[in-house]
Parts: structure tokens; C-alpha cells; sequence
């Protein structure tokens, strides 16, 4: 199933269910002609689509609002605080090419601070689907919450089943003792090929698909903590307020220390470029992971 015939399957059994959109129909073409007047393009008026959205919500409806990422998520940021927040609507926010998905797009249309500034605002729940099965997986439980809540929405296809999603859950793909890495989202394919790799070099390895970061599964933080030498965190977002900051809260919460490698984006936006080019160039293929690992574990045997 992909995520067009979810939203309709969803819309068709639901009468509340409202599709919208800001002139992005990329993922959702088919939409309008399966639900009709239920269905609401308000153009690209981002601001306007978070305040219809709040609207519907306060009068029963469950608005699933689908933008692209950047200006969803900042140019209508005081509507989704404000309006959807404050009030803690169950208004779902759909934000389509996050982080490296926006790979031919120049900083103002790359979204890599996304996670940061949603996991900000009381209340609203973040998810990060590792491919287009997880994302599917993954909704209809966000959907059917009374919370808001923000997904980065990712299409592609990937190579791994998936496990059925649970709230606040991690996935735990494999455990590992000497480096756990730690990763949601698009680049959860580029860890499962570091992970492959690092095998090969003798190391026992561990892999989560975090799938949720707010909540977050802190017990699998734990655990990967104290049951592995070093963790590592992959995110195509800054390194501000991601999954490396999560971690990082959470240890401090709990009292714990940990040896930790992030892989992120460090004050700077990414070079736009084909994704496998900017996937090669930002260090995030596969085998650049694994590389990075690798080194950073010598560095950490000389050290030690």
C-alpha cells in the first residue's frame, strides 16, 4: 500500500477525515477524486492551511494536512504553536522531502531543523518513517491519536519488512555489543548497509530505527547504553535539537554517560546535488558510515 491509498482508505472510512493540501499534490493526486469536497488545496498559503486545518479540528474534523517540510513546518510554525498546539488539536501534519529528500533544493527549501523545532511545542508528537512500508505501518496509529502530530513523510521503497509500529516505540533491528547505531528516517537504509559492513569487519554490531522521537523510547536508549561500547546517531538534520540532542537529554535525565559518535549536519546547510551525490558528499552512504565508525573506534582504542 502506498501513502495515497492509506489517505484515501482512511478518508473513505472515516467521514471526519479531511485531506488538505498547499498546492503540493506530488504524493496525492488521486485524492480529490476519491473523497470529493473533503479534499481542500488552499494553494500555497501554508499559513492559511494550518488555520483551516485548526478550524475543522475544533468543530470534530481530523484534518491530515500534507506541505512541503521547510515551509510547513517554518513558515507556518506560529499557526501550528498557536493555533494547533496551544489547543492540542489532533491535527496531522504530513511534511513531505525532509532532510536529504529535498537533495536538488537549496538551503531555503531543505528542511533539516524540522525535528527540532516540531519536538519544540507541547504536546505535538514527531515520527519518522525509515521508508515507505514503516510509513505505512506507522499511520494509522497517528492518525487515530487525539494528539498532534508531525511526520516526515518518506516514500521510498526500502529493503527490510518492517515490524508492526507501536507508540513510543524504537524498532530494534539487531543488537550489538561493541557500536549500537541509532537512526530514523531515510538514511535507515544507508546504517542497515554501514551495519552489514561493520560485520564484516568483526565488530558485533546493533541497529534501531528510532520510528518515534517524541515520544521517544528512552528504555531502548537504555538498553543500547549498557549493552554496547559505543552508540552512534544518524540524522539528516542538524545536530541541534535531533536525535543526538534526544540522546544526549535523556542520559543526562537518567544520570548516565555514554560514548556517542554523532553523524550530522553541523551548522551548515547540506550541498544540493542528486541524492546519491549529496549522500556522498555530506558522508552518509553506506559505506562513509561504516568508514566513520571505524575510525572513530580506533580513535577511541588509542584514547583508551
Amino acid at each position: 500500500m502506498t501513502y495515497e491509498e492509506l489517505l484515501i482508505e482512511t478518508a473513505l472510512a472515516d467521514e471526519r477525515v479531511v485531506v488538505m493540501t498547499a498546492e503540493n499534490r506530488a504524493l496525492v493526486r488521486n485524492v480529490q477524486a476519491a473523497i470529493g469536497t473533503r479534499f481542500i488545496d488552499t494553494g500555497i498559503t501554508e499559513q492559511t492551511l494550518v488555520g483551516m486545518a485548526a478550524g475543522l479540528a475544533l468543530r470534530g474534523r481530523i484534518p491530515i494536512i500534507h506541505a512541503l517540510a521547510p515551509f510547513l513546518t517554518m513558515r507556518a510554525f506560529e499557526f501550528i504553536r498557536t493555533d494547533v498546539g496551544i489547543a492540542r488539536l489532533p491535527v496531522k501534519l504530513s511534511g513531505y522531502i525532509p532532510g536529504f529528500l529535498s537533495d536538488g533544493n537549496g538551503a531555503t527549501h531543505q528542511s533539516i531543523e524540522d525535528v527540532a523545532i516540531m519536538r519544540g511545542i507541547p504536546g505535538m508528537e514527531v515520527y519518522c518513517p525509515a521508508d515507505e512500508d514503516d510509513l505505512v505501518r506507522m499511520l494509522p496509529a497517528i492518525w487515530s491519536s487525539d494528539a498532534p502530530s508531525y511526520v516526515r513523510v518518506n516514500h521510498k521503497k526500502g529493503t527490510y519488512t518492517h515490524t508492526p509500529f507501536v507508540k513510543g516505540k524504537a524498532e530494534i533491528i539487531r543488537e550489538g555489543r561493541d557500536v549500537t547505531l541509532l537512526v530514523y528516517g531515510f538514511l535507515f537504509e544507508n546504517a542497515l548497509q554501514a551495519a552489514d559492513l561493520l560485520e564484516k569487519e568483526g565488530l558485533s554490531v546493533g541497529l534501531v530505527n528510532m520510528r518515534s522521537l517524541k515520544p521517544v523510547d528512552e528504555e531502548v536508549l537504555i538498553h543500547c547504553v549498557l549493552n554496547s561500547r559505543m552508540l552512534v546517531t544518524i540524522e539528516d538534520h542538524l545536530l541541534t535539537g535531533g536525535l543526538y540532542s534526544i540522546v544526549a537529554e535523556t542520559l543526562l535525565r537518567r544520570r548516565l554517560t555514554a560514548t556517542v559518535l554523532p553523524l550530522a549536519l553541523n551548522e551548515r546547510w547540506f550541498r544540493p546535488g542528486l541524492l546519491k551525490d549529496v549522500l556522498e558528499t555530506e558522508g552518509f552512504t553506506g559505506e562513509k558510515i561504516a568508514g566513520r565508525v571505524l575510525q572513530e573506534m580506533q580513535l577511541d582504542r588509542i584514547a583508551g
